[in-house]
C-alpha cells in the first residue's frame, strides 16, 4: 500500500503538470543537443516516452524491472538506436532520460514524502538511462562492424583487365578475414567473366611475411582449382629480399616485378590458348 501511495503521488504530479514538465524537459534536452535534432521530432519522442512512463506508473508502480515498463524500455532502445545512427554520444542519449530528474526535482522535494518518491523514481530513471547506454553501444558496434565489412569489400576489388584476364590489386595488410573476401570475390569473378588467368598484384602491400605468403598461396590454390592460371605481381626489390631471407617458397607460381609485365605475359598466354583451341578445331 505504501508503494501504491508513492506511485499515486507521482502519477498525480505527472498528470497535473504534464504540459509544463514536457515543455521544460524539451528545453533541457534541446539545450544539451544544441539544435542537432528538430524540435518537432524531439517533442514527439519525449511525449511518447512521458506517456509510457506515466502509464507504467499507473499500471505497476515504482518497480522499473517489471513488465509494466516494457513499452518504456522498447521506446528507449529505439531512441538509443536512432541517436547512435545520428551521431550523438552515449552521454547525450542518456541525458534524454536523466534530464527528467532535473524537471521533477523542484516539484517533489518540497516535503519529506515527495523527496522519498523523487529518490525512488530517480533510481528508476537511472536504470532506464543505463538501458539507453547499453542499446547505444550495441548499435554503434553494429554500425562499426557493417562499415568495416563495407571497407573490406571496397579495399579488395577484382577487376577485368583483358578478355580472359582478371586482376586483384591488393593494398594494405592481408589478413585471414581479407583473404577470405579476396578469395570469394576472385572465384566468383572468374566464373562470371569466364576468365582463365588471374593476376594478384601486391604492389600496395607494405610487407610480406610468412603469414601473408600463406594467405597468397591459399588464394592461388583456390583460383587454380577453378582452372585459372595465377600470377603474383608487384614483387619489389625489398619484398624479394624479405621473401628470400624468410625462406618463403612460392613453388611454381609465376611472379613478376610489375602489373604491366604480368598482364603482358597473361595476354600472350590467352592468345596462345586461343590459337591452340583453333588448331584443335581444324
Amino acid at each position: 500500500m505504501a508503494t501504491d501511495s508513492k506511485a499515486q503521488l507521482l502519477v498525480e504530479a505527472l498528470t497535473t503538470h504534464r504540459d509544463e514538465f514536457l515543455a521544460q524537459w524539451s528545453r533541457t534536452i534541446g539545450d544539451a543537443l544544441q539544435g542537432r535534432l528538430s524540435a518537432a521530432e524531439m517533442r514527439r519522442e519525449l511525449t511518447e516516452l512521458y506517456e509510457s512512463i506515466l502509464g507504467a506508473l499507473q499500471g505497476g508502480g515504482l518497480e522499473s524491472r517489471g513488465d509494466h515498463f516494457a513499452e518504456t524500455r522498447s521506446l528507449l532502445i529505439e531512441l538509443s538506436r536512432n541517436r547512435a545512427r545520428q551521431g550523438f554520444s552515449p552521454t547525450e542519449t542518456a541525458m534524454s532520460v536523466l534530464a527528467l530528474k532535473e524537471v521533477l526535482e523542484p516539484r517533489l522535494v518540497g516535503d519529506p514524502e515527495g523527496a522519498r518518491v523523487y529518490l525512488q523514481f530517480a533510481r528508476i530513471l537511472d536504470d532506464l538511462s543505463l538501458l539507453t547506454t547499453e542499446a547505444f553501444v550495441r548499435t554503434r558496434e553494429e554500425i562499426i562492424s557493417s562499415q568495416a565489412e563495407q571497407l573490406l569489400e571496397l579495399s579488395t576489388p577484382v577487376v577485368k583487365l583483358w578478355d580472359g584476364v582478371v586482376g586483384v590489386p591488393l593494398v594494405g595488410t592481408l589478413d585471414s578475414a581479407r583473404t577470405q573476401v579476396v578469395m570469394e570475390k576472385l572465384l566468383q569473378t572468374l566464373v562470371d567473366s569466364d576468365s582463365t588467368h588471374a593476376i594478384i598484384d601486391i604492389t600496395g602491400v607494405p610487407t610480406v611475411d610468412t603469414q601473408v605468403a600463406q594467405h597468397l598461396l591459399k588464394t592461388v590454390v583456390a583460383a587454380r582449382m577453378m582452372g585459372a592460371q595465377c600470377t603474383v605481381s608487384g614483387i619489389r626489390p625489398q619484398i624479394a629480399q624479405t621473401i628470400v631471407a624468410l625462406g618463403i617458397e612460392f613453388g611454381d607460381i609465376p611472379t613478376n616485378a610489375s602489373l604491366s609485365d604480368a598482364l603482358r605475359q597473361a595476354v600472350r598466354e590467352v592468345a596462345k590458348d586461343a590459337e591452340d583451341d583453333v588448331r584443335g578445331l581444324l
